[in-house]
C-alpha cells in the first residue's frame, strides 16, 4: 500500500512560506529526533538559501542518545546549520533555543530590530509544543493527531525574538516510501493514509534488527526468529488481543505495538541513522 497524504491546507502552507521567508532572518525546523531525515522537509533546502538554519531534534528523550549525537554531527557538516537536541516539553528547551538564535543572528535582537524567526515542521513533530514553551504560555494548539496547526500566526516573545508560526508542512510526493513508513510509525501521518498492520510489521522488522533485546524484554519473547507477521501475532496473543475462537486480532496487536513504541515503553529508540 502506497502512503500518500497531503491535506489541502498544505499546498497553501507552502505558498505562504514562500512569501514569508523573504522577511525572515533565521529558520528553525522542528524534527523528530527518532527520524530526523524522514521528518525533514526537502522543500526547505530550496527556501533557506544562505539564512542561518537551526535543526531542532525534538523528542530527544524518546530517541537513542548515541544515534542523536551522530545526527547532530551529520547535520552540522552543512555550512550555516546548527542542530539542537531537546525535548520541547521541558522549560529549559526554550532558553536553549533562544540562546542559539541570538548566537546565530548577533546583529539583530535589539530594540526595534528583533530576530525574525520562522518555525517550521511537518505535522506532529512537536512544533506547537515548542512554540508554547518559547512563549511561556499556550499560544498554539497541541494534540496527538497530525495537522493541528492550519494557519499562520506571528508571536512576539518580547525579548528580541519575533516568531512566525506556520502550518505543519508535508511535501506533496512521498516518493521515499521507506521514509513514509517511518513517518507513519512515529505517528506523523494520519492513520487514514496507511494500513496499521503493515506499518506495525515494518516497525517490527526494524526493532528485531536494531533493538532485539528491547523487543524481547518488553513482550517477554525468547526468540525473534519468526516472520514479522508471526511475531506480531505472538505479541498480540501474549497481550490478549484476541477475538472469538482465540484468534489474534492483528489490528489490535498492531495498535498496541505502535502505541507503545511511540510512547517510549520500549525505551529510547531511533528509527533511522545517518548512514541510512
Amino acid at each position: 500500500m502506497k502512503i500518500d497524504w497531503y491535506p489541502g491546507h498544505m499546498k497553501k502552507a507552502r505558498e505562504l512560506i514562500n512569501d514569508l521567508v523573504k522577511n525572515i532572518d533565521l529558520i528553525v525546523e522542528i524534527l523528530d529526533a527518532r527520524l530526523p531525515q524522514s521528518s525533514a522537509n526537502p522543500v526547505l533546502r530550496e527556501l533557506h538559501g544562505r539564512r542561518p538554519f537551526i535543526r531542532v531534534l525534538n523528542k530527544e528523550d524518546l530517541a537513542d542518545p548515541a544515534t542523536t549525537k551522530a545526527w547532530k554531527s551529520y547535520f552540522e557538516q552543512e555550512e550555516g546549520v546548527k542542530a539542537l537536541p531537546l525535548s520541547a516539553k521541558n522549560h529549559s528547551a526554550g532558553a536553549s533555543l533562544q540562546k542559539l538564535c541570538r548566537k546565530m543572528v548577533p546583529h539583530r535582537c535589539k530594540p526595534g530590530r528583533p530576530i525574525r524567526v520562522m518555525i517550521v515542521g511537518i505535522p506532529n513533530v512537536g512544533k506547537s509544543t515548542m512554540i508554547n514553551t518559547l512563549a511561556g504560555k499556550k499560544m498554539a494548539r497541541v494534540g496527538d493527531k497530525p495537522a493541528i496547526t492550519t494557519c499562520h500566526q506571528q508571536i512576539d516573545l518580547r525579548n528580541g525574538i519575533l516568531l512566525s508560526d506556520t502550518p505543519g508542512l508535508l511535501w506533496p510526493n512521498l516518493s521515499d516510501q521507506e521514509g513514509a513508513q517511518r513517518l507513519a510509525t512515529s505517528g506523523a501521518i494520519s492513520e487514514n493514509a496507511y494500513d496499521q498492520v503493515e506499518i506495525a510489521l515494518f516497525a517490527l522488522k526494524w526493532l528485531s534488527e536494531t533493538y532485539p533485546e528491547r523487543l524481547k524484554q518488553r513482550y517477554k519473547l525468547e526468540e525473534l526468529d519468526l516472520e514479522a507477521s508471526a511475531l506480531l501475532a505472538k505479541i498480540g496473543s501474549k497481550r490478549g488481543c484476541l477475538v472469538a475462537g482465540g484468534e489474534v486480532d492483528m489490528r489490535r496487536a498492531a495498535d498496541l505495538l505502535l502505541r507503545e513504541l511511540r510512547g517510549g515503553q520500549l525505551g529510547r529508540i531511533s528509527l533511522e541513522t545517518p548512514d541510512v
